[in-house]
């Protein structure tokens, strides 16, 4: 089970500055697509010159033109790049062949806006992809809604892909995520919110690495 790190309203001098904080305890880290819409892909070449042990992921969200957009994230630097699930299955497959070409790269699928879970689950897990993203999304955090249940459903089908979470996880809901072994979990303001992230990257990597 790994930890990402997700960095979504920062700039690049701060998004280095606060990855220095926690590094010892994540394994990738994200350029969220308000950075890359805000410094572009030159934010991913950065984090990556900063940091090239640490993966990173380029949280692209890509919804059409799939392997023009997995090469051109490949060489800013990224290792993993998200399409969306909605996207049509060309799209995914474009990508999926494209970070084959650019030497192993990786593809996140995310699930957000899905409607039918299971299903879509079942046919993307089908088309090569690397990992499979449960998330909910900001404005429905602020509903109230939570992506344990949908990790199980996702999980259930899944067989070749990993399968990934994302969506308002924080230390004290990190143990339930845990019970539910995703292979990757996914935390943005759980860290980058708190006053002592290092303790609160410590402490999650250590509940991860138990699971």
């Amino acid at each position: 089970m790994e930890l990402q790190l997700a960095l979504d309203l920062v700039d690049i001098p701060q998004g280095i500055a606060l990855v220095k904080e926690v590094e010892s305890y994540i394994d990738i880290v994200e350029i969220g697509t308000p950075i890359v819409i805000n410094e572009g892909l030159h934010a991913v070449k950065a984090m990556k010159e900063a940091f090239p042990n640490l993966k990173v992921l380029a949280d692209l969200k890509v919804m059409d033109a799939g392997g023009y957009e997995v090469l051109k994230a490949s060489e800013a630097g990224a290792d993993i790049v998200t399409i969306l699930a909605v996207a049509e299955d060309a799209t995914i497959k474009g990508a999926v062949e494209e970070a084959k070409k650019q030497g192993g790269k990786k593809i996140l699928v995310d699930m957000i806006g899905v409607k039918n879970l299971e299903q879509r689950a079942k046919e993307i897990d089908a088309l090569g992809v690397d990992y499979i993203c449960v998330h909910i999304g900001y404005d429905l955090q602020a509903e109230g809604q939570s992506p344990f249940e949908a990790l199980q459903t996702v999980k259930k089908v899944v067989k070749n892909s990993k399968t990934a979470v994302a969506g308002g996880i924080k230390l004290s809901t990190l143990a339930e995520v845990v019970k539910a072994q995703p292979d990757l979990v996914i935390v943005g303001g759980g860290i980058t919110g708190e006053d002592d992230k290092k303790a609160v990257a410590s402490q999650m990597q250590q509940l991860i690495k138990q699971g």
